[in-house]
Order: C-alpha cells, then sequence, then structure tokens
C-alpha cells in the first residue's frame, strides 16, 4: 500500500488475505455505561433511552442526551412500540383540576389471562394528582359491590377523594357504586361514551401496565398474578420515574405536596400550564 499506492482492499485481494485479519477493530467507548444499559434494559425491557438514562443518573453516570441516544442504538435497545385496540367509553360535566392529593381518582379494568386461558380483571385505582397508583386488585369477578368494599378500604387509608371519574361500566353504574357515592358525598364523574381521552390518566396508566407487565409476563395461577401485579406497583409508585412529575416517582411527588408549601399549585418538579382548566375543560367538551 505504501510503495504501490493501492488501497487496502486491492492490497487484501492481491496476497489472498480477509481484510478482517488486517483491519484494527477500534474497542467500543464508554464499556461501562454501555453495560449498564445492557444490565437496565435487561430488566426493563420496556424502557427508552431516556428512562435508562435517568437511571444511569441516579447511578452518577453523566451523559448527554444525544450520545447517549448513539449508544442505545447502537446496543440494539430500541424499543418496537406496539400498536393495541383503544377500549374505554363515557362525561356529563367538566372534571375538576387535580392540584392535590385526593382531589381526582381514576377507576378502569384491566383484562388478562392465566394458566390455561382462564380470564381475570384487574380493578386499578390512581391518584391523578401525584400518578400515585393506590390498589391494583385482581380477580376472576369484580362486582360493583366488590368495588365499593375496595374503595372503602383506600378512603381508611388514604382519605375520601373529592372526586372520582370512570367510564359507563356496568359495574360503575350499579347501584351499589351510587348508592356509595351518594353516602359518601363523592362526585362520580362519568365520561362520555368513546372518550378514552377523558380519562386520560388512567388510559396511560393502563397503557403501562399492559406494556411492561401484562404482555411480559406469563401467569400460571391467579396468586401468582396477583404476587406479579403487586411487586409491579411497588415499583411504579416507589422506583419508576415519571416524566410528568418531572422525573420524581409518585410517592416522591406526593412527600413533595405534603411539604408546607405542598399544598400550593405548582408544588411539583414539573409546573401545570397556565391554562391548565381550560385545557381541562376542552377536554370534557
Amino acid at each position: 500500500m505504501r510503495d504501490h499506492d493501492i488501497s487496502q482492499r486491492r492490497a487484501c485481494i492481491l496476497i489472498g488475505v480477509d481484510p478482517k485479519t488486517v483491519r484494527r477493530e477500534r474497542p467500543p467507548d464508554n464499556p461501562e455505561i454501555r453495560k449498564a444499559m445492557q444490565e437496565i434494559a435487561a430488566v426493563r425491557r420496556r424502557f427508552g433511552y431516556r428512562r435508562i438514562g435517568l437511571l444511569l443518573e441516579r447511578k452518577g453516570m453523566l451523559m448527554k442526551p444525544k450520545k447517549l441516544y448513539r449508544l442505545y442504538r447502537e446496543e440494539g435497545l430500541s424499543v418496537r412500540r406496539r400498536r393495541g385496540r383503544k377500549r374505554a367509553r363515557g362525561t356529563r360535566t367538566p372534571m375538576p383540576p387535580a392540584l392535590i392529593p385526593n382531589q381526582r381518582w381514576s377507576l378502569d379494568f384491566v383484562a388478562d389471562t392465566f394458566g390455561a386461558s382462564r380470564k381475570f380483571r384487574i380493578l386499578a385505582v390512581i391518584d391523578d394528582c401525584c400518578r400515585e397508583n393506590l390498589c391494583l386488585i385482581a380477580d376472576t369477578s369484580l362486582s360493583g359491590a366488590r368495588v365499593v368494599r375496595e374503595l372503602d378500604a383506600l378512603v381508611r387509608i388514604y382519605g375520601k377523594p373529592t372526586c372520582i371519574v370512570s367510564d359507563n361500566g356496568t359495574e360503575f353504574t350499579s347501584r351499589a357504586i351510587l348508592k356509595w357515592a351518594d353516602q359518601n358525598n363523592v362526585t362520580w364523574h362519568y365520561i362520555d361514551p368513546g372518550k378514552p381521552q377523558q380519562n386520560a390518566f388512567i388510559e396511560s396508566f393502563n397503557g403501562s401496565l399492559r406494556d411492561e407487565l401484562l404482555n411480559e409476563e406469563i401467569f400460571d395461577t391467579l396468586e401468582d398474578a396477583r404476587r406479579k401485579v403487586a411487586l409491579w406497583r411497588y415499583d411504579y409508585n416507589a422506583v419508576r420515574p415519571h416524566c410528568s412529575l418531572g422525573n420524581l416517582t409518585p410517592l416522591e411527588a406526593r412527600r413533595a405536596l405534603a411539604l408546607p408549601d405542598g399544598s400550593a399549585t405548582g408544588a411539583l418538579v414539573m409546573k401545570p400550564p397556565a391554562d391548565y382548566q381550560s385545557q381541562t375543560r376542552r377536554l370534557s367538551l
């Protein structure tokens, strides 16, 4: 190559050598960060590079987003987006904005199977302000009376909510639910049929639950499903960063709101926009 001014590929062909034995491969840069990313992605397979970057920051590994994204792509960790069928129904009055805990709860059901295609359902309840998951009740049958019992248990633990948002499912429109809401003086807000975006908080939570747990795990028995659901609920509330909370966990957000100035609007890291109430009203139309 020096004497005859030819390319490396041409020289390898002339002397009968595979170019791979001649070329010097450079070792990958930032091997410790790549290894840490692989370890996180092995446990949290549905996390993108932003959430992986947040968990790396907790370990003291700081990196610019563009470089983090390059390493993420080079390691083949890109997550394929799953396309699913949306399900929801039914509001009748504008929803109050959730600016403090217990101001608004959201309820919904998620279905899955265990064992030999036996179906079970999960009742999910979240606090719309701090995004905390208050309960995940898994059972083969969840009637309106069962929902009332679970709500009574949540009220004893967290206090009584001002408003509850749900769709128009038969469990949520049953006599037991209507009687409970009237006796406890809780406003029950039903979203409009075919308008799941009006219950966006629980729909987003359901998507995370299905994407990170239900589509990733196989449940052998109902007890196995309950155990895995409980572990995921703890991880969601105490470990998993939430971008809408300024990358805090729901429990950290609740503690931030419990501070002396926590009752004021904007106590969380991510402040709501100035026209928050007008946006909420528009979602209800």
